[in-house]
């Protein structure tokens, strides 16, 4: 098969809610693709179908060229995931997590304990931090030890579900380096995110998805001119044409409101004036707050 994935009429419903409605799509080999919708969409739903983690009803959905209705557990050893909420052992530290899950994928332990170290080194983890146990780690570095455990055994295909949900601007400077050089080297990620503006730079192409059906999929610009939007149009005004900037337009929080004016200027804090170091009135002490 020519795709790295490739979904058919796809579909998977939840008793009276259908939450993949007959998606079809495919995404070719190296390349980096968003998956994109509002909540409740059927993003998660459909990412879990691929990984072998859920059934569909009905369709046909194959990743790295198997059949992932028919062989769930093969392709779970071709893929790796990265879910949005990150449930792990948080009693292991986070450099015995990824050689563990190394582990589990067969690899000799030596040869885990370096490809952990490699890919720390990559997501920028401080020696003494991938020593710590991972319930003492913050959503960031969650987020990097995860990723380690979805690299480790070499995946062809990597599922990332929300990866920069949370985190803060230096971790996801780092995480998207190493997403480039995986795509440079081949592999294929398919990806979630509602940071538009990230997804723009990231991503070749994008599919959008809403209550379950696919809208649209193809570059930025094939879509926004699916949504009849001019040549040049950002992915945010994609979605503002399809799913309405006007959300909530005319309503107004009426009971709240800041002080009059008047008010604001009677109890405004003056500034204070912080001693400098060469004027002998009390250097590195912080000067005293007015009472207001």
């Amino acid at each position: 098969m020519d795709s790295a994935i490739f979904v058919r009429n796809l579909t998977k419903r939840f008793k009276d809610k259908v939450a993949v409605d007959n998606v079809t799509f495919q995404v070719g080999y190296g390349e980096f693709f968003g998956f994109l919708g509002p909540n409740g969409a059927g993003k998660t739903t459909t990412i879990k179908i691929l990984c072998g983690l859920m059934k569909a009803d009905s369709g046909e959905a194959h990743v790295a060229g198997l059949n992932v209705l028919d062989d769930p557990l093969a392709v779970k050893a071709k893929i790796g995931v990265l879910p949005d909420v990150i449930d792990t052992f948080d009693r292991l530290t986070g450099n015995e997590l990824a050689v563990m899950s190394g582990l589990l994928y067969g690899l000799k332990e030596d040869e885990a304990a370096r490809r952990a170290g490699v890919l720390f080194e990559l997501m920028d983890l401080k020696r003494e931090d991938r020593e710590k146990l991972v319930i003492d780690y913050s959503l960031g570095m969650r987020k990097k030890v995860g990723l380690a455990c979805a690299l480790i055994h070499g995946p062809k295909v990597l599922f990332l579900d929300e990866p920069f949900n949370g985190i803060d601007p230096v971790a996801t400077a780092a995480v998207q380096r190493v997403l480039q050089n995986l795509v440079a080297r081949g592999v294929t990620i398919f990806f979630t995110s509602h940071v538009l503006e990230v997804v723009e730079k990231l991503c070749t192409r994008v599919g959008i998805i809403q209550n379950g059906g696919l809208l649209a999929c193809g570059t930025i610009a094939e879509v926004a001119q699916s949504a009849g939007m001019a040549p040049g149009s950002t992915l945010s005004d994609v979605f503002n044409k399809i799913f309405g900037a006007q959300a909530g337009e005319g309503r107004d929080l009426d009971w709240v409101a800041g002080l009059p004016p008047a008010i604001e200027k009677e109890t405004a804090i003056p500034p204070v004036a912080v001693p400098r170091a060469d004027d002998g009135a009390g250097a590195g002490i912080a000067a005293e707050r007015p009472e207001v």
